[in-house]
């Protein structure tokens, strides 16, 4: 990295950044609390308001959100007639799956190869850390040359929206001229990279019932309809023979138009195992950031260990849509529930429900922001360009602010480069890359401020 003050500075901080994120690892905030205490939430989002207090920050605020979660703001007023920049991260973590599969405990922060591992170290507890990195470097180096919003989710990987409902209730509150989501990450470590398009997502459930209850399978098996198969059924016919999604009425074929993905990169990046095959057709780019992706997520059926010889009465399964940029996540929705409904065999009776939603993204790379992104990670990055990438996971909230402020211009940067594994066992951060966006993000704000003209 050149040296600069800002990346000088950013160096000097590194071992305080690591203590913060292992302080804020501890905490297992899934916003799920009926897995998790509320109270390990709380904490999380207490320290993450102490920490902006600490910084200066003014109406820091524990903000109750609608689904009973809670978001941390606060405002970091700069000079008269600056822009204002909104930076988003969130602290609620995806649960930590088979905690066996671990190396290491998940809710503790562990160096092991270079790498920081631990819940939430990427995705995106990570995020805060950089955003408050950045300020750092610049209240060192001759102060913030913007008003600065910060907006800490507490409830994004559970998909129930409660920041979004907020937002829409108190539109004034996260008004900005440009907001950073620091929930991205680069297509490669090392490789700078701004995400400009987000596939949107719908949570449905299915039920299916045949019986009034579950009968022997030797006295009724072979005439008594059996929901599970029913399920499976209806569950095969969201793909096609080679693994393609195809709901209905919902466009499978929509081609990428950006940085390439190569095949068997991807292969290593998903730890495929030999001799498997990818699924779905056209570039792999195609399949995961432009087009419609169904996964089933769980299935609810007797396990194999104690199970009987019983035809099922019912059988329940949650099923998840990744929706295209292209298409109104609603809609999609609509086309899933309606795909389920007609594909349930032999007269069963189904059930739909939905259970969460999100809109997808896309970025408007021509605005002055994004010059001021690319000068950024030049410094960061040398000898590097800024790329552009999709992302084929969600963030709700961007569509949001999308709608809210269709005037602000939206950056997604972040931490969770594929060897990051977010939501997998073993999740990791590169303190390099944390070290080099924290760069990144200090140059942008000093960039755009340069940029900018007085807007207020």
């Amino acid at each position: 990295m050149s040296s600069n003050p800002v990346a000088e500075t950013i160096a000097s901080l590194m071992p305080r950044a690591k203590e913060e994120l292992t302080e804020l690892v501890a905490f297992k905030s899934v916003a799920d609390f009926d897995q998790f205490p509320r109270s390990e939430s709380e904490g999380a989002a207490r320290w993450i308001a102490d920490a902006l207090t600490s910084e200066g920050f003014q109406d820091v605020a524990l903000l109750d959100t609608p689904d009973g979660t809670q978001s941390v703001y606060g405002y970091l007023p700069g000079p008269e007639g600056a822009k204002t920049v909104l930076l988003y991260a969130h602290y609620d973590v995806q649960p930590p799956l088979d905690e066996t599969g671990w190396t290491t405990p998940p809710f503790e922060l562990t160096e092991r190869d270079g790498r920081w591992y631990g819940r939430g170290t990427a995705d995106c507890k990570g995020g805060v850390i950089m955003h408050l990195l950045a300020l750092r470097a610049l209240k060192a180096n001759g102060g913030v040359p913007v008003h600065v919003k910060v907006i800490a989710e507490g409830s994004e990987e559970q998909g129930t929206g409660g920041l979004e409902r907020y937002a829409e209730e108190h539109p004034d509150l996260l008004a900005a001229d440009t907001i950073v989501i620091g929930d991205a990450g680069n297509f490669r470590a090392g490789l700078p990279t701004v995400t400009t398009t987000l596939r949107g997502m719908t949570l449905v459930r299915v039920q299916i019932d045949t019986l009034e209850g579950n009968l022997h399978s030797g006295q009724f098996g072979g005439a008594a309809p059996d929901a599970l198969a029913a399920l499976i059924r209806v569950l095969d016919s969201l793909r096609a023979q080679d693994g393609s999604t195809t709901v209905e009425g919902l466009d499978g074929e929509s081609p990428w138009e950006g940085l390439s993905y190569d095949e068997e990169q991807f292969r290593k990046d998903a730890k495929v195992l030999d001799g498997v095959e990818l699924i779905g057709s056209g570039s792999v780019a195609d399949r995961i950031w432009a087009r419609p992706a169904v996964t089933v997520l769980g299935i609810d059926c007797p396990p194999v260990v104690g199970a009987t010889p019983s035809v099922q009465a019912s059988a329940r399964a949650l099923i998840s849509l990744r929706v295209p940029p292209s298409v109104d996540a609603a809609e999609a929705t609509k086309l899933l529930q309606a795909h389920l409904e007609t594909h349930t065999p032999w007269g069963a009776r189904v059930r739909t429900e939905q259970i969460g939603q999100g809109q997808p993204f896309r970025a408007d790379t021509s605005s002055p922001a994004y010059a001021a992104m690319a000068e950024a990670m030049a410094v960061a990055y040398p000898g590097q360009e800024m790329n552009y990438s999709g992302q084929g996971g969600s963030i709700p909230l961007c569509n949001t602010l999308a709608s809210l402020y269709p005037g602000a211009e939206i950056l997604l940067i972040g931490l969770s480069e594929p060897e990051a594994q977010i939501h997998a066992v073993n999740e990791s951060v590169s303190p390099q890359e944390l070290e080099r966006l924290s760069v990144t993000e200090a140059l942008f704000l000093r960039n755009y401020a340069a940029r900018s003209t007085t807007r207020r």
